[in-house]
């Protein structure tokens, strides 16, 4: 039996989200974070290095290395997809910005599958408004686009998007090809291709990126929400059948794929059986999700009767079950953010189920709770940005000289034109807000996205500079070369993947392992390696010169040290 929808829209409330404007809204979030900056610590130099080393032929493209070392992520499609960027650049462009624009292309394609699979998910018969006794109830392909639209704001809004996803690691493949993988299974019951061929590449690109075994258990809940689809079982049988002998081959190519290359491994830690460990995870899956967990909840509570009845809906069982697995590999993996990321697509499909079951009330909460919120982060990021330059007010410029001591803040003219522009089409989004389509069902996310698209492109505007200074490895080795210069050659111990590849990257010098290393007269070491086995350097052939470290204090400090015998030639 079909259990009444909770939603209850008219006709007048899905009136259409200009797209030129959400696209351009869209565009306003992914650029703003790849531009203007060098790769920042740690997993997004680290990667460049292993894209830097394939590129440069010094590594095996199925077994790709950084000075002899693996990657930490078993995945490889990532690291290709950079070095092929490397290889086909023209000279005028910087490497690194280079090795990018792949990455940029993955975001949008993100996006646009995030609203495609709303879009198809909200056609769904279980997801359907109620039919009124008179007519007038919202036509199911302009209700699913209003919805597509407010699920890829909500999407926008969850707060660890941001700098995730403006980095060049395999963590942004694997939320690309998990999106694409959730619209394939959302539009399986309405196109033929497309939803094959988004697949393929979803599940197939997900398990090259390092997570054979996340593209293996979604594969899975998609072919159980087909298998439960009794709806296109009954409309037609055929393609029915046919669709589902594509999903068996499909995880059968993907677990045959991951075999041959060697992808499987597993790396479980549970968090550590006390208060700390489960509290810091609570606080990530809370601050990481906001503001779609509090409209996931409510929506699992007003459609729980068609999530829990005989018949489950698409629209419903699908997004959950992403949501399951990617939360549970948060729970039980080291790099739970990395892994959290990937649960923000079905978290959206989620979130925007619950607009139109939401009161006026709670929207207009919504609504003030954003508006101050963002606004005060706005304030402040103005705020301490015209401290930085003027010394005024004086003590958020001392808060800034000791954080980052030896940064020159400069002030630069287009991102300043940027985010002026960003602040007052945030004045301009208010005022609309208030004054129209107040009947929107995609009303209530306007302002969250909007709010966090307008500190993204701040941050990476105004302060773009003060964070380059502190995330990037420049300022550290730019130490290092001033202190073994005229030397071009530097022995390393102990140092992570992060920091030598920052040492190829920004400086000229010749890297090589110590003990594999006899002509160099410096050698660089990690000094917590140096002072908790000091046994480990031979006194009769190093001496000690200098610690360095970066200029923000207590981080990645590091000793020098210089070769008292004359090396061996």
């Amino acid at each position: 039996m079909n259990q009444p929808s909770p939603a209850i829209v008219a006709q007048g409330a899905v009136r259409r989200l200009p797209h030129l404007a959400l696209w351009l809204f869209a565009l306003a979030y992914v650029l703003p974070g790849f531009i203007g900056r060098s790769p920042w610590r740690s997993a997004d130099i680290t990667a460049y290095g292993y894209m830097a080393e394939l590129a440069a032929g010094r590594a095996s493209w199925l077994v790709p290395t950084l000075l002899g070392q693996p990657p930490d992520v078993d995945g490889l499609l990532p690291y290709w997809l950079g070095a092929w960027a490397l290889q086909l650049a023209p000279s005028w462009i910087a490497p690194d910005f280079a090795a990018r624009l792949p990455f940029i292309g993955l975001l949008a394609l993100t996006l646009i599958a995030v609203w495609q699979g709303i879009y198809y998910l909200a056609r769904s018969p279980g997801a359907q408004p109620v039919a009124f006794a008179f007519g007038g109830e919202a036509r199911p392909n302009d209700y699913a686009r209003a919805m597509a639209d407010g699920g890829m704001l909500a999407f926008i809004a969850c707060l660890g998007l941001a700098q995730l996803s403006h980095e060049t690691t395999p963590a942004l493949a694997q939320l690309c090809f998990t999106a694409l993988s959730f619209y394939a299974f959302a539009a399986l019951p309405y196109r033929r291709w497309t939803p094959t061929l988004s697949a393929i590449a979803g599940l197939t690109g997900l398990t090259l990126s390092g997570g054979p075994s996340m593209a293996l258990l979604l594969a899975l809940g998609g072919l159980l929400a087909h298998v439960l689809d009794r709806n296109q079982a009954q409309e037609n049988t055929s393609r029915y059948r046919r669709d589902l002998k594509r999903l068996l081959a499909l995880i059968a190519g993907v677990a045959v794929l991951a075999s041959a290359l060697g992808l499987w491994r597993w790396r479980i830690g549970l968090p550590a059986p006390n208060w700390e460990a489960w509290h810091g995870l609570g606080s990530l899956l809370l601050w990481f999700t906001w503001p779609a967990w509090p409209l996931v909840l409510w929506t699992l509570w007003r459609w729980r009767r068609q999530l829990f009845g005989s018949r489950p809906s698409r629209h419903l069982s699908l997004p959950l079950w992403y949501t399951l697995i990617t939360v549970g590999a948060t729970i039980i993996t080291p790099a739970g953010d990395r892994a959290l990321l990937l649960a923000l697509p079905a978290l959206a499909t989620l979130a925007a189920f619950a607009l139109p079951t939401l009161g006026r009330s709670v929207s207009a909460l919504i609504d003030w709770f954003t508006l101050l919120f963002f606004t005060s982060c706005a304030v402040v990021i103005w705020v301490v940005w015209i401290a930085m330059l003027t010394g005024l007010p004086p003590q958020p410029a001392a808060n800034v000289a000791r954080l980052l001591p030896g940064f020159e803040p400069r002030f630069i003219i287009l991102p300043f034109i940027f985010a002026t522009l960003a602040t007052f089409a945030w004045g301009w989004l208010v005022k609309w807000r208030i004054g129209r389509n107040r009947a929107a069902i995609w009303k209530s996310m306007v302002l969250p996205a909007g709010g966090a698209a307008l500190c993204w492109l701040l941050l990476t505007t105004l302060w773009m500079p003060a964070l380059d200074f502190a995330r990037s490895y420049l300022p550290l080795v730019r130490r290092i070369e001033a202190t073994v210069q005229p030397a071009n050659c530097l022995a390393h111990f102990g140092l992570s993947r992060s920091q030598l590849a920052a040492l190829q990257l920004h400086s000229h010098l010749r890297l090589e392992r110590a003990n594999d290393s006899a002509r160099c007269d410096w050698l660089v070491i990690d000094r917590d390696i140096v002072r908790q086995t000091p046994e480990i350097l031979n006194p009769m052939q190093w001496q000690p010169h200098s610690e360095l470290g970066h200029p923000r204090e207590g981080e990645e400090d590091l000793a020098i040290y210089r070769r008292i015998a004359a090396p061996v030639r």
